[in-house]
């Protein structure tokens, strides 16, 4: 699928990253360079082969707890960085960083892609998969259009819980960025992720009036 730089998602990804060369020019006197988006928006072909090799690993998370099929995840995550160039325009640096701008815009696309897929034919052979716990929570919050009783549901976790899902899960930080960002130790971000979803996943489950919109 071609992109409006002319080179596909599939054939950026194949690229090798070339390495900055090493510049005399002392750093105060070095102008701020333009965000990957910035430039992508300007049409700049390196600037979108860097942004793709940048930001792949985490569409492909992303997408992975989206989607079962192999194929149907790398269809996923060329759709998420056609839209990402598209949009790349409305990024804006003093609003936020740049990778939570893609793994928010990554999500709102994957999850409109989750929909069209549910109002398929074929959507009840899928949902007979066993799926893992971030699976399973990520698309049931996905399809639930009432984002308070998300907000609800996110309020009954310990707060740590609660953070760290929140930015791996909502905004699409890595684990290693939430470890960074919350000053916690990577394995204590894994082991609350995995544990808050597990508690998610149970309450989804659970019979309840406040979650009927969600069974």
């Amino acid at each position: 699928m071609g992109i409006a730089s002319g080179i596909s998602v599939r054939e950026a990804m194949r690229l090798p990253v070339v390495p900055a060369r090493a510049s005399l020019v002392p750093v105060h006197s070095i102008p701020l360079e333009p965000a990957l988006l910035e430039r992508v928006a300007t049409g700049d072909s390196e600037a979108v082969r860097l942004c793709v090799q940048q930001y792949q690993g985490l569409v492909w998370t992303l997408a992975r707890g989206f989607f079962h099929d192999p194929a149907e995840v790398e269809d996923a995550v060329q759709d998420v960085f056609i839209d990402l160039w598209k949009n790349a325009g409305r990024f804006d640096p003093a609003r936020g960083k740049e990778s939570t701008f893609v793994g928010v815009l990554a999500r709102r696309r994957l999850i409109d892609r989750l929909r069209k897929k549910a109002r398929r034919p074929d959507t009840a052979s899928i949902e007979l998969e066993p799926v893992s716990d971030a699976e399973t929570v990520v698309q049931r919050l996905a399809r639930n259009e009432d984002a308070q009783i998300a907000r609800d549901l996110l309020t009954t976790l310990p707060p740590q819980q609660r953070q760290a899902i929140e930015l791996a899960v909502l905004h699409g930080l890595t684990h290693q960025e939430v470890s960074q960002k919350l000053d916690i130790p990577l394995g204590t971000v894994k082991a609350h992720v995995r544990r808050g979803l597990q508690r998610l996943r149970d309450r989804l489950g659970a019979p309840s009036p406040s979650l009927g919109g969600l069974a």
